[in-house]
């Protein structure tokens, strides 16, 4: 099974951290960052990850960075 989640939050270093942490947690990078920009506000980031699971039946209850 793949299982998707897409990152979001503000451009800054803890967003990179974020994204960071999955890539040590096994997900891989799905396609490139996105930018929303919206009047004085900060810029926003989103990043879709995907990570590769086996023998693992999928559970909507189950927080997916839990896989």
């Amino acid at each position: 099974m793949i299982i998707y989640r897409l990152l979001t939050g503000e451009d800054d270093a803890k967003f990179c951290h974020k994204v960071t942490r999955a890539l040590s947690e096994g997900w891989e990078l799905y396609g490139d960052p996105q930018y929303a920009y919206s009047g004085w506000a900060a810029p926003r980031c989103a990043q879709a990850v995907i990570k590769k699971v086996e023998d693992q039946p999928y559970d909507e209850n189950r927080k997916l960075s839990e896989y």
